[in-house]
């Protein structure tokens, strides 16, 4: 099955390298892709943009489509299935939960000269970074690509409750799947909170589970395609 995989902020797909390899010797079809704005070199890109790239992979799958979304990118899947509710057969949440209806895709940072530059590991000491060493912070921080502006403070626009229909499976990196049922369970994650079908996994892993843990990753997003 083709399974769409859409990195978080300041990533493109090279990020995806080795799960894509495990999810290759497990018989599916990765497709890791490089969003506007974050690996084309424009700093020009818009939500709208990025929505689009998504929704012309969906397109271009060879029949039904996992969609997998990395933190931010959350929102970009679950937009994938509010489009193509019919195409998507489920949606893999990585460290992250899908922005509600009229609300901005990413405006986490400050905007500098048009662009959310990765602002270093100060607001992601502790559970997020606990598993990545010195030499991996310095890659990662070398390798952020600053996100346009149009594309953090673009707003989200979900039109379809046919979403409510596709499966989701939400994997836990840095917090439990309790702290993610109690979230849901107290209003924050109004999407969620009207999923039909949702499932939680848990991964030994800080935010970034592609670099820490591609392989058993690789698997549990292989698991939402059977």
């Amino acid at each position: 099955m083709d399974i769409l995989l859409i990195a978080g902020l300041w990533l493109d797909g090279s990020a995806w390298d080795e799960v894509a390899a495990e999810l290759r010797s497990l018989g599916h079809r990765p497709v890791p892709l490089t969003l506007p704005g974050q690996g084309d070199g424009s700093s020009s890109a818009t939500l709208d943009d990025q929505v689009a790239t998504v929704l012309a992979a969906v397109d271009a799958a060879s029949g039904k489509a996992v969609v997998a979304g990395h933190s931010a990118a959350c929102s970009l899947a679950w937009l994938a299935a509010d489009a193509r509710p019919d195409v998507v057969s489920a949606v893999v949440l990585i460290g992250g939960f899908p922005t509600s209806d009229g609300r901005a895709y990413a405006d986490f940072f400050e905007i500098e000269d048009g662009v959310m530059p990765f602002p270093g590991w100060t607001p992601f000491e502790g559970p997020d970074s606990a598993d990545l060493d010195e030499d991996a912070r310095r890659a990662f921080a070398a390798a952020a690509i600053p996100v346009p502006e149009g594309v953090a403070t673009g707003i989200v626009r979900l039109t379809d409750e046919r979403r409510f229909g596709v499966p989701v499976v939400v994997v836990c990196p840095e917090f439990t799947p309790d702290q993610a049922k109690g979230w849901i369970d107290a209003g924050d994650v109004p999407e969620l909170a009207k999923a039909e079908h949702l499932e939680f996994v848990d991964i030994d892993s800080g935010h970034w589970p592609m670099h820490t843990r591609p392989a058993e990753l690789a698997r549990l997003i292989a698991a939402a395609a059977h």
